[in-house]
């Protein structure tokens, strides 16, 4: 005959729901300081899968460090937990904070990050030991069933903190507030359990002690939320060499307008554009990229245009100056660009109010997923897209790309590329030339010179095995720098910049990438 153990006191049931509580909300915020970390670093740094890397690989190891250093704290395990929750509220809550002012300041923001990395992961490690033992003491059990229980509200926990920072907290309070918040979310879970469910555990000494850092810890984060927008206003202009007119984080990057006057001699204002830092263009000299750019493609059928990239409007501009063209379809993935060269008065007058253009049409989408549906064929394709220097935009310079590409130009349609510079980044321009090749086009290479990026390179593409002319179109408009003479001469290479044996790069392979950053390093 079996007997059925008695069911367990409701104190104890209450007690052991707290504690797993405590473990699902925590492990909910050390995800979120995590993602927060690998975010600023994708913004500032731009190297989301480098940043990602060295995060998880300091915080994992931090946290192995700091289930180890958690042994000698068992014995006062309550009073360990709370003031770890306390340290940690405070250093996740500042992080996004002291790390951006690393970055804009002290030019420290590689070792500053890996030090956060390893106190977050050190402290978060040693949560799951000390709330073992506060679950034990509430009621002694097999220690299997301990560590599921344990195991499964962390688990969850984190699925939590994942889905809440980038669909919740930054949308609503942005990163360095979001920060904040999770940060004062971390302390009242760990102090909440603490001082109701062992309260009892705590002596006079350690009640004063976590009184005092709970001051100071909510002092701490309450000054930085009212001090947060001057601050990050004072940050960023520390990154700019002209004054900040607009800024913004939307969902993919952070968009800053700056706006100073000339330095041409002439009169009149700079307005630059900065797309997670790197310059997009530069008012005083952007014309002379986007003839370049545009013109030279437009040379045969052009009445339907596919335009990827340029949600400045810029190069669309210089596409409607032939009444031919039909229509342009813009595909552009951050309609926070787009809204921002329909809205901002001194960029509107810039691009001609170019979206406003009953032949354009605006398509919100990321490029290589959209083309991989796209039945429509197109005449010209102009790719403006941004450099290959990140893991998100080196897949739009790859072979598997470009045979994308093909696949939607109409019979005599051509392609033009920007291509980066084949001065500063030799091998990352050719590598871009190599892909093209691969994927059916034949090319025509050629350089200009913008002085806010020096020598800047294109690719001139169409598929078989001519290569397109590099000529302008009899009927084109009168230009502002580009002529036939100008554009003959951009097809020649000196001999220090001539073509580079480089292969090809793929989505499997992504060499262009390597290069990228490799060339770029240092500029």
């Amino acid at each position: 005959m079996t007997v059925e153990a008695p069911a367990p006191p409701a104190r104890w049931r209450l007690s052991r729901a707290a504690v797993l509580v405590a473990v699902f909300v925590c492990a909910a915020c050390g995800l979120v300081y995590e993602l927060a970390l690998v975010a600023l670093g994708s913004y500032l740094i731009g190297d989301t899968v480098g940043q990602a890397s060295i995060v998880l690989g300091v915080m994992v190891f931090a946290m192995g460090v700091g289930a180890l250093a958690a042994k000698p704290l068992q014995p006062r395990a309550a009073a360990a937990f709370a003031a770890i929750e306390l340290a940690l509220a405070l250093l996740g809550g500042l992080s996004v904070l002291g790390l951006y002012a690393a970055f804009a300041w002290l030019d420290l923001y590689g070792p500053a990050l890996v030090g956060t990395a390893f106190v977050l992961g050190l402290l978060i490690g040693a949560e799951i030991p000390l709330l073992m033992v506060l679950l034990q003491r509430i009621r002694e059990q097999a220690a299997g069933s301990a560590v599921a229980d344990l195991f499964a509200a962390d688990y969850v926990g984190a699925l939590l903190g994942g889905l809440a920072f980038p669909f919740l907290l930054l949308p609503v309070f942005g990163q360095l507030k979001g920060a904040l918040v999770v940060g004062a979310v971390n302390a009242v879970a760990g102090l909440a359990l603490v001082c109701t469910v062992f309260r009892r555990e705590l002596s006079r000494r350690a009640r004063v002690a976590l009184g005092a850092g709970t001051v100071v810890v909510f002092l701490s984060l309450g000054y930085a939320w009212v001090t947060a927008h001057d601050f990050e206003l004072t940050a960023r202009q520390q990154l700019y060499r002209d004054p900040v007119v607009h800024a913004e984080r939307s969902r993919y990057q952070e968009i800053v307008l700056t706006r100073s006057v000339a330095e041409t001699g002439r009169a009149g204002t700079d307005l630059r554009l900065f797309l997670n830092g790197d310059l997009q263009f530069s008012s005083v000299d952007e014309y002379r990229y986007h003839e370049a750019l545009v013109h030279p493609v437009l040379n045969g059928p052009r009445g339907e245009v596919l335009v990827l990239g340029a949600g400045d409007g810029l190069a669309v501009r210089e596409l409607l100056r032939y009444p031919d063209v039909r229509r342009v379809t813009v595909v552009d993935l951050d309609p926070a660009v787009v809204a921002l060269a329909r809205s901002e008065p001194q960029l509107r007058r810039l691009n001609g109010g170019a979206f406003d253009d009953p032949r354009v049409r605006v398509v919100h989408a990321d490029a290589f997923s959209w083309l991989r549906t796209a039945t429509d064929r197109f005449d010209a394709v102009v790719a403006d897209l941004p450099d290959p220097d990140e893991t998100a935009t080196a897949k739009l310079y790859t072979v598997e790309f470009y045979a994308l590409v093909r696949a939607v130009l109409a019979e005599g349609g051509r392609l033009v590329v920007q291509s980066g510079s084949p001065y500063f980044a030799p091998r990352s321009y050719w590598s871009i030339e190599a892909s093209l090749r691969e994927a059916g086009f034949a090319t025509t290479p050629y350089h200009v010179d913008v002085p806010s990026f020096g020598d800047w390179g294109f690719l001139l593409a169409a598929p078989g095995a001519t290569a397109p002319a590099l000529t302008l179109p009899p009927d084109a408009p009168a230009l502002r720098f580009l002529d036939a003479a100008t554009l003959s001469a951009a097809g020649a290479f000196p001999a220090d910049r001539r073509r580079v044996d480089v292969p090809a790069s793929t989505l499997l392979q992504p060499r262009v990438l390597e290069y990228a950053r490799a060339e770029w390093r240092g500029y």
